[in-house]
């Protein structure tokens, strides 16, 4: 068992508020048939343990989830790409939690990087707003 709760009758959200990808997701989230979860990083502290687990079950390396090109990113290592350790990557996500570069939804055990808000549509269903059914 993972140290991140998953529950086949909610939906989870970690997103950051400070960015336009993360606020405008909050709205198709919050249209889901099931139960909603949001987690704001600026706000709840992620651990790097959870980030390890996020990371592994996306099937991506941590250091993907960084937004390599946002401004607080750069200010402390510089405009070049760089090649950064798993380590200094959570460090990152911890301390300039404004750089995650998507969003993550959960839906039962699955988990999906959100790029657009729109993609959330692909992964969970959405209220019916037609009152005849």
């Amino acid at each position: 068992m993972g140290v991140i709760a998953t529950d086949n009758n909610k939906v989870t959200l970690i997103y950051n508020s400070e960015n336009s990808i993360g606020k405008q997701t909050i709205g198709y989230v919050k249209s889901a048939e099931k139960e909603v979860l949001t987690i704001d990083n600026s706000k709840t502290k992620i651990t790097g343990t959870q980030w390890a687990e996020i990371a592994d079950k996306l099937k991506i390396n941590i250091c993907d989830l960084i937004d390599q090109e946002h401004p607080n990113f750069i200010e402390i290592y510089g405009e070049d790409k760089v090649d950064i350790t798993t380590d200094d990557c959570i460090k990152v996500l911890q301390n300039s939690p404004e750089t995650l570069a998507y969003a993550i939804l959960i839906n039962a055990d699955k988990f999906y990087v959100i790029k657009t808000p729109s993609d959330v549509e692909k992964h969970i269903k959405i209220k019916s707003n037609n009152n005849n059914q």
